[in-house]
């Protein structure tokens, strides 16, 4: 008996009893070979058959004893990571691939691959100096590659998932103080880009998401800020713009006067740096741009940053430290955790927890007043 079905393979029972199908399925060159599968019963043979089908449709090789980590880790890239995520991440997936990953362990054949070789590449990238989180990046990276040869059924298990990665302490955050936040925004008030470090202080937005602000995302009548765009260099492909890192990271944040105030001096500056250069002023719609009205490159701005710092004569910090500058003032103002956690766009509140609970002793102070008060006025009670 034989069944044959245009571009789904055949199906046939042997001499023997058995059932057999066979299709033409992608080796990791891209050519074709003929592969067979077997089975006790013609809908097992045609189930099985149908798998080599759909994964050869797919674009997925099947020639698994020719895979090595290398070859998939390049078939992952362009049929599994680049198709489905933003170019930013598809830009550190690479970068961490060619650097790290396809050097250590590129020649091994992807089933032969052991725990012992994985544990052995991260040993040996934070014995060459390589950061505790680069190296857990590089252990999730592995990871997640292997998930999916997994799912493609090229590999019974995912050995980097049986390695731990390595342990980072956790870094504490040392934002600036009011005193400091305040000396710095007084010294940069003739600065053009004010605006922007003072938004970054009294709204905690990331770099990212201030880049790539737009005014149509900023309401100054209502008085919020819509968190929608994000703007980033991505090696390859310059700067590029993009949705926020997370579905919390999309957020809408209410503007404090002070700030609606800084905004409208901001556009009223622009408008007229604007007039001045017509036509050579390219539209962005941006809130924060260049001298001529497009992207601010990230390392322009911390260099601006830098001098603003020098000037104002305080203690240096990261544009990012602005972002935990805002929560730190927040918690210390008695804002529960979980409005800072809204208005950072952290995806859980353990995050926010960890990252600033050093500076909460006033609220845990407020906590144990609250219970003296009320265990306090019971033993009054009983007198």
């Amino acid at each position: 008996m034989s069944r044959r079905t245009n571009g789904e393979g055949s199906v046939y029972r042997r001499a023997d009893g058995r059932w057999t199908g066979a299709h033409c399925v992608l080796r990791p060159d891209g050519g074709r070979v003929r592969r067979a599968v077997y089975a006790r019963t013609q809908r097992e043979a045609v189930a099985k058959l149908a798998v080599l089908v759909a994964k050869t449709s797919a674009g997925v090789p099947l020639a698994v004893e020719s895979w090595t980590v290398e070859s998939y880790a390049s078939h992952w890239m362009g049929h599994v990571v680049a198709p489905r995520l933003r170019p930013s991440s598809v830009s550190s997936y690479r970068s961490t691939l060619r650097l790290h990953i396809v050097p250590g362990l590129g020649r091994y054949p992807l089933r032969r691959l052991t725990p012992a070789h994985v544990r052995a590449l991260l040993a040996a990238k934070l014995e060459s100096g390589l950061s505790v989180r680069s190296v857990q990046i590089v252990h999730a990276t592995l990871r997640n590659m292997l998930a999916e040869a997994m799912r493609d059924e090229l590999i019974e298990r995912n050995v980097a998932a049986l390695v731990r990665a390595p342990r980072a302490e956790q870094e504490e955050v040392q934002p600036w103080s009011p005193e400091e936040a305040g000396t710095f925004l007084r010294s940069a008030q003739g600065d053009r880009l004010y605006a922007l470090f003072a938004v970054g202080v009294g709204l905690g937005m990331r770099r990212g998401e201030l880049l790539g602000l737009r005014w149509s995302d900023v309401d100054l009548h209502r008085r919020v800020v819509h968190v929608r765009h994000t703007a980033q260099r991505v090696y390859g492909h310059g700067m590029v713009f993009g949705p926020p890192k997370s579905a919390r990271s999309r957020r809408d944040i209410p503007l404090p006067a002070v700030t609606v105030a800084v905004l409208q001096e901001h556009r009223r500056r622009q408008e007229e740096e604007r007039a001045a250069l017509e036509p050579y002023w390219q539209e962005t719609g941006l809130v924060f741009t260049t001298t001529i009205g497009t992207v601010i490159e990230p390392r322009n701005l911390a260099r601006v940053l830098d001098a603003l710092i020098v000037e104002a004569g305080v203690r240096r910090i990261r544009l990012h430290d602005m972002r935990h500058t805002c929560a730190s003032l927040l918690l210390a103002q008695g804002v529960p955790a979980r409005v800072v956690m809204e208005v950072l766009g952290h995806s859980q509140l353990g995050i926010t927890m960890n990252l600033y609970s050093h500076v909460m002793p006033s609220a845990l102070r407020e906590a144990a007043d609250a219970i003296d008060r009320v265990l306090g006025g019971q033993e009054g009670a009983h007198e």
